[in-house]
């Protein structure tokens, strides 16, 4: 458990009953996929009072790696410093807890998740081309560019 910023509070939550799907959405619009990852993943929140106001979720991917595979933070509490509490706060869990490497994929639209993540240390590692469009039905827009490509980005814990 962690102190954010004034009345806000960062910890690792078990149960994901309580995590509010809506929120999970903003991320990520295939629900299925949400739903594989949500149960096996570590949980982060981000609470002011009781209300969750960002989140996380983190899979192990290998015996030293990990993956955020949603990160989500409510529109009435971006661009405050909540995601980057969030993410800072899941880096330093994850070299607690053994993580070597600890990667993030987020789309070529997404600029700025993208900024967020470069100015935590995250590095860009590689593109899946199409992504995207290949594993969406529906198009994805942000930012007035379509989201076609995934970006992925890692970091280095050790």
């Amino acid at each position: 458990m962690a102190k954010g910023k004034p009345g806000w509070e960062i910890k690792k939550i078990g149960s994901s009953k309580d995590i509010p799907l809506k929120l999970l959405l903003s991320a990520d619009p295939d629900r299925k996929s949400i739903e594989k990852y949500l149960e096996s993943g570590i949980k982060y929140a981000v609470f002011s009072r009781t209300i969750i106001i960002g989140i996380a979720i983190v899979h192990e991917k290998q015996e030293d790696c990990a993956e955020i595979m949603n990160i989500a933070v409510e529109p009435n509490y971006q661009h405050m410093g909540v995601g980057r509490s969030l993410l800072e706060f899941v880096i330093s869990d994850a070299k607690k807890i053994g993580v070597g490497r600890l990667e993030v994929g987020t789309g070529n639209s997404s600029v700025f998740q993208l900024l967020l993540y470069q100015q935590c240390g995250f590095r860009i590692s590689g593109i899946d081309f199409d992504y995207f469009r290949r594993n969406y039905i529906l198009p994805i827009y942000e930012n007035g560019i379509e989201c076609r490509d995934m970006i992925r980005l890692s970091l280095d814990l050790r």
